[in-house]
């Protein structure tokens, strides 16, 4: 018991020294691995993506993603500078790629580097719903999700290793680690992905909005999105996402929010949306 109660104590010790605060909801968040240790990382393992893959350059679409992509950095940087968290970006360094491949897919690794697969683009439809994904996939990058994934992953680890080391009886530890996993999974590790990504929505409405992107048109894509996936999502208990419908409700709640916001930073109106040719 004495052992056990060392190894909560210092995870405890631990959690509370190693706090981030997210500039974008103020909240603290943890940060058991820094973003000095991340960011190298996060680059290598993207140019090893980049390595492997068919890389579109100096197309129309490749230029449209790497438009999208700096406007809505510029957005990060204005709003980030103007709420007080000047140099907040200093270490990143921006790169977005346009990968062919049909994945329906697009995301940002920590640091700012950023892929979108050509299987995304007839979904998003129109330059407007690139700078949705765009704005969502980045937003996840800012608030340092990865970061608080890794994190809760180290402590979901710590904690049944404490669990396996107080529990002497066999049968009792087998029971242990059978209802552990389930429960740490159900009830703390997917839930916290599903908030990463409903604040991840928030952060990109703004960034678009600000970006001159209408941010009625996020929930637009999620319908398209969800039309796309065809409807074979889990129940959303049992998944890393909200569900479809959730999100796009909360999208459509969110919008008026973000045109406000867009309004502080002279954005009275929004590039017009018009299809282009995947």
């Amino acid at each position: 018991m004495k052992l056990k109660n060392v190894i909560i104590a210092s995870c405890t010790v631990l959690i509370f020294l190693s706090c981030a605060t997210n500039p974008f909801t103020g909240k603290q968040t943890m940060a058991l691995v820094s973003n000095a240790q991340l960011f190298p990382t996060a680059f290598a393992q993207y140019n090893q993506v980049l390595s492997e893959s068919i890389v579109e350059t100096g197309t129309a679409r490749a230029e449209m993603i790497t438009r999208v992509g700096q406007r809505i950095a510029v957005a990060a940087e204005r709003w980030l500078n103007a709420n007080g968290h000047q140099g907040y970006l200093a270490d990143y360094e921006w790169e977005y790629k346009l990968i062919d491949e049909p994945t329906v897919n697009a995301w940002c690794m920590p640091g700012g580097k950023i892929v979108f697969y050509t299987g995304i683009l007839p979904v998003a439809q129109n330059e407007t719903g690139i700078a949705a994904i765009m704005g969502h996939e980045v937003a996840h990058a800012l608030a340092n999700h990865g970061q608080q994934r890794m994190s809760a992953a180290y402590i979901q680890q710590g904690v049944a290793l404490a669990g396996n080391i107080a529990i002497n009886n066999e049968e009792d530890r087998n029971t242990f680690n059978q209802y552990y996993g389930i429960g740490s999974q159900v009830g703390v590790m997917l839930p916290f992905s599903r908030s990463h990504e409903t604040e991840a929505d928030k952060i990109g409405l703004y960034l678009m909005a600000i970006a001159g992107y209408n941010p009625t048109e996020a929930a637009e894509l999620w319908k398209r999105m969800k039309a796309n996936s065809g409807g074979g999502a889990p129940p959303e208990i049992l998944s890393t996402h909200p569900s479809n419908d959730s999100r796009i409700a909360n999208l459509q709640a969110l919008a008026p929010q973000a045109v406000a916001e867009a309004k502080k930073f002279g954005i009275q109106s929004f590039k017009p949306i018009t299809s282009y040719s995947y």
